[in-house]
């Protein structure tokens, strides 16, 4: 390496210190938000599901590196679309015949101000800001020095509450608030606290109208990133260039983040479930397994494809192709609003749509040895998609009007360098028809090939 100039090593010291503004700088402003009444109504059913207990979620904390950037904790943004670090949240529900009676009561406590800090992350609420509990959407804003003072009142007037308070059960914050309410109290033990993850996903698991369209917009702009994937593979290509012109698109069309590692594999690694260290070259006559998709305003998209490194399947290839989409065709056609299941990975439920997609592929196509395709299938069929690209859920979950899911079939035989796998997201209309948001994506390999000659013209 070349000795630098002083002016140039301060230019490049200044650029550098530039990037971490920016990367560090909050998203808050970037996303779309739905009106600050519909997390205000997610607040009020969470609370109908307390049994006249109290909840306190904290939202996630600043990442550890600059170039990481920030993430609201998934269900402290459901409940809040609050998209800065540090806060917590506080739900009273309605407990009428209690010792004390209490009424519906919700606080947002915000952290004390780092005035040097925010030179470098901008401004930040705090509860002494003007008009600070209208801007953050809920009934009242305080400093988060009065959290455990608060909780403390609660409980003292009626002890019982003590036994009926939910949580988040792997935060820092609320194993601190615990102990340190439990020393306040006087009591040796720390109160039990319940896992409110348990009821925000019987919320999350069904999605309004605001949701669905977030949801359509992570598709549309994931779509877009799977169609640069086509028109830049080509034999000599590295699997890492394909995964970085995906990443720049989705970013191009205003995703945030990605909503997972890009999985890229070619050859051999298209036969790997999660290969994710995406650094081999493309090689003719290859096939590649594309898992990539992003993340608009929080709410994720999942898109598999499968392309031929050349644009042309070999037979072989093909035949693979095929039975791994005509299992995803099958088990959309079998789908059942209110009686159909995902993520049977055992068959042990006969309305499973696993089930039927392994029917299909254990009754079409042979491997080497005529052993059937479906011994080379290693995972469920599908899971639901929100704010997480595996948003939680009971499983196998019974398919309803408003739930979003992907429907992923596939096949690896590692002896022969194949591997395959078709991925959509499904929404569950209210007709209880299903809506595939990656419909305008190619499925067929005929369409597949034809997209990949369309777009290298």
């Amino acid at each position: 390496m070349c000795q630098l100039t002083r002016n140039t090593l301060q230019h490049r010291v200044s650029l550098l210190a530039f990037l971490i503004l920016i990367l560090a700088a909050p998203l808050a402003h970037a996303l779309e938000k739905q009106p600050v009444s519909v997390y205000h109504t997610r607040r009020v059913a969470l609370a109908e599901k307390l049994q006249g207990g109290v909840t306190v979620l904290f939202a996630a904390e600043e990442p550890l590196l600059d170039f990481m950037p920030y993430r609201q904790d998934e269900d402290f943004y459901y409940l809040t679309g609050w998209n800065e670090p540090g806060a917590a949240l506080m739900i009273v529900a309605d407990a009428p015949t209690a010792a004390q009676p209490r009424s519906y009561h919700e606080v947002l406590f915000l952290p004390t101000r780092n005035l040097r800090m925010e030179k470098y992350t901008g401004i930040k609420l705090d509860a002494a800001t003007p008009n600070a509990a209208k801007t953050a959407g809920v009934d009242e804003v305080l400093p988060m020095t009065d959290l455990p003072i608060q909780l403390n009142k609660l409980i003292s007037a009626d002890r019982r509450l003590g036994s009926n308070i939910w949580t988040q059960p792997d935060a820092a914050q609320a194993k601190a608030l615990m102990g340190w309410t439990a020393a306040t109290l006087g009591d040796a033990t720390t109160p039990a606290a319940h896992d409110v993850t348990s009821l925000t996903m019987q919320l999350r698991v069904v999605k309004d109208a605001g949701e669905l369209a977030l949801l359509k917009k992570a598709a549309d702009a994931s779509i877009a990133a799977q169609r640069v994937m086509m028109r830049s593979t080509k034999p000599g290509v590295t699997e890492r260039a394909i995964a970085g012109k995906i990443l720049a698109k989705l970013m191009e069309d205003g995703c945030e983040r990605p909503s997972y590692a890009p999985i890229v594999g070619a050859g051999i690694n298209s036969t790997t479930l999660h290969y994710s260290d995406n650094s081999a070259t493309l090689a003719d006559g290859d096939i590649m397994v594309v898992d990539a998709a992003g993340e608009y305003s929080m709410y994720a998209s999942d898109i598999t494809r499968t392309v031929p490194v050349n644009g042309h399947f070999t037979a072989r290839q093909r035949e693979v192709y095929d039975v791994v989409l005509g299992a995803q065709r099958a088990a959309a056609a079998a789908f059942v609003a209110g009686k159909s299941t995902i993520n049977d990975p055992y068959h042990r439920d006969p309305n499973s749509l696993d089930t039927v997609a392994w029917n299909y592929i254990n009754t079409h196509g042979k491997g080497l040895h005529g052993e059937p395709l479906s011994d080379y299938w290693i995972h469920g069929l599908g899971h639901m998609v929100g704010i997480n690209v595996h948003d939680p859920s009971n499983y196998p979950a019974v398919l309803k009007p408003g739930m979003v899911f992907t429907i992923e079939p596939g096949v690896y035989i590692p002896e022969e360098k194949i591997g395959v796998r078709i991925e959509d997201v499904f929404v569950v209309g209210e007709d209880g028809k299903l809506i595939d948001l990656i419909a305008s994506l190619p499925h067929t390999a005929d369409d597949v090939e034809a997209a990949m000659r369309s777009d290298n013209k």
